[in-house]
Order: C-alpha cells, then sequence, then structure tokens
C-alpha cells in the first residue's frame, strides 16, 4: 500500500495506492460525507485479487483530507469531479476504470461528460442520473424510511454513542431483505473513525443537496464510456426506477439489478458485485 497526499488547489486529498503498479487502474469513488475507509477492506480486496490496480481517496472534508470551515465551504460537484481528475494526475493514471457509488456515481458521470478522455470504463452503484429522474413512482414506504433516516443524523454525545448511531444509520440504508449483521458495520465504523482521528461525523457535503447539477439527461445521452449501473431492489433513496432510468440514457450502458440490496455494500454481495465490476474491466482493457 502505497498513501499519497494529493493537492487540488488550495486542498490536500488523502489516498492510497493498492496492487500491482503494470494492472489495469481503478479508482473508486465514494458517496457524500463518507471517507476511503468507507470502502470495505474485503471488497477491495477482491478487486486487487482479481487484477486491478485500486486507488481510493478521501473527498475533501473527509477522512484525512483537508476539513473547510462550514461557512467559507463554497465548493460543488464540478470541484468533487476536479478533485477526482487530481487524484488521478497524482497517480500517473492516463485512464481509469471508474467505479463511483451514490454521490460517487455522480461524480462519475460528470468525468464521463466532461473528462470522456481519462475513462476506460464506468461503474455506476446505489445512485441516480443527472437529471434525477426515475421510471417508477416513489414506494409506499419509501417517505417513512427518509423520515427515519434524518431522525438519525444528529452525532452521538461521544465516541460508543456515535457507533450505535451510525450502526443505526445503516440498519435503515441496509434494507429489510438481506440479513443485517450489525458487528460487520461496527467494524466498518470503527475503521472509519481510527482513519478520521475523530468520530466527529463528516457533514460539509449536505450542502451540495441544494446546489445545482452542472449537467443533465441529455449530456448523458451523448457519454460513450461503457458503463455498468448497479442498483439494490431495496435502496431506500435510490429505488430500482432510478437505475433503469440512468440506464436507459446511457448508450452503452448494463445494468445489474441486485435482489434484496439496499443503499450500502455488505460483505454478503461484495463478491457478486466486485465479479461482476472485473468482469466490466477485463471486456474493456
Amino acid at each position: 500500500m502505497a498513501e499519497r497526499v494529493v493537492r487540488a488547489g488550495d486542498v490536500r486529498l488523502w489516498s492510497e495506492d493498492l496492487g500491482d503498479p503494470a494492472d489495469p487502474p481503478l479508482l473508486l469513488v465514494m458517496g457524500a460525507n463518507a471517507s476511503a475507509a468507507v470502502w470495505p477492506d474485503a471488497f477491495v480486496e477482491l478487486l486487487v485479487r482479481g487484477g486491478c490496480r485500486v486507488v481510493r481517496y478521501d473527498h475533501r472534508d473527509t477522512g484525512r483530507s483537508t476539513a473547510v470551515p462550514a461557512g467559507e465551504a463554497d465548493y460543488d460537484l464540478g470541484d468533487l469531479t476536479r478533485d477526482a481528475v487530481a487524484v488521478l494526475d497524482a497517480h500517473d493514471i492516463g485512464r481509469a476504470h471508474v467505479v463511483g457509488l451514490s454521490m460517487g456515481g455522480l461524480i462519475g458521470q460528470l468525468l464521463a461528460v466532461d473528462h470522456p478522455d481519462r475513462l476506460r470504463t464506468l461503474t455506476l452503484a446505489l445512485t441516480g442520473a443527472l437529471d434525477m429522474g426515475s421510471t417508477e413512482e416513489p414506494r409506499s414506504d419509501q417517505g417513512e424510511r427518509l423520515e427515519r433516516l434524518i431522525a438519525l443524523t444528529g452525532p452521538g454525545a461521544d465516541e460508543e454513542a456515535e457507533l450505535t448511531r451510525r450502526v443505526a444509520l445503516w440498519r435503515e440504508l441496509h434494507g429489510d431483505v438481506l440479513p443485517f449483521d450489525a458487528a460487520e458495520y461496527r467494524r466498518l465504523e470503527e475503521g472509519v473513525i481510527a482513519h478520521a482521528g475523530t468520530s466527529t461525523p463528516s457533514t460539509g457535503h449536505v450542502r451540495l443537496g441544494a446546489v445545482a447539477v452542472p449537467r443533465g439527461g441529455d449530456d448523458l445521452r451523448r457519454v460513450t464510456t461503457p458503463t455498468l449501473v448497479v442498483q439494490g431492489t431495496e435502496d431506500p433513496f435510490y429505488p430500482p426506477g432510478f437505475g433503469r432510468h440512468l440506464a436507459g440514457l446511457l448508450p452503452d450502458a448494463r445494468l445489474l439489478e441486485v435482489p434484496g440490496l439496499g443503499h450500502s455494500l455488505p460483505a454478503a454481495v461484495h463478491r457478486l458485485v466486485a465479479d461482476e465490476v472485473l468482469a466490466h474491466v477485463r471486456s474493456h482493457p
């Protein structure tokens, strides 16, 4: 493992490079308020053992990267996309396979629209299209689940309370179909806290929800990057209609719907998702 601090203007981004430098490069882009440590190590190891050079990094305002004071934050998704390009540059990667999850999927789409020369393939997981369109009506229970998620956003009083809160949040994101392993998510969050050096949650990306996305559906219709769209049937944020809409906009996309999967990446689906990503990568060297 090689750690590297990447400079993107005034921002410093922590990153690490895993695997054989001669293998195809694969950049992992995590979701909102989530550091690189939210990518499960076991999932990352499957990608490395499958023949990829994996690079993951902390977004600004997460993990070990630069934290921007709340009152001074003026960046948007375009800036976060340029951060991803800066990571590729710092690791001397011209073109990469990119996997973006949740907000990372929006960044992946912006890379495909604005920086297509930097991509070999794209995997968009548990996300929606830049225009946030869907092919179906919201589920009847979606509002209730989102209310429970909002109720769990306040930080815990101490580290133990914060861990309990985060596990409860994952319980809502995980869904009701696949078995929920609280110990698995607790270990994940213990690693996230150890990586950041604090149990104070990252919240800097919350404001991005009110910032307009700089591209839309027409831009996606012109994307030529081969794309795998991975959707969970139980995702409370992006129900299956979002993935179907996204795959329908992209000219060269394949949709994989994972039965029972919510808005998380539990061990039960690591092998399935990793194998699909690796097959996608191998099909477009």
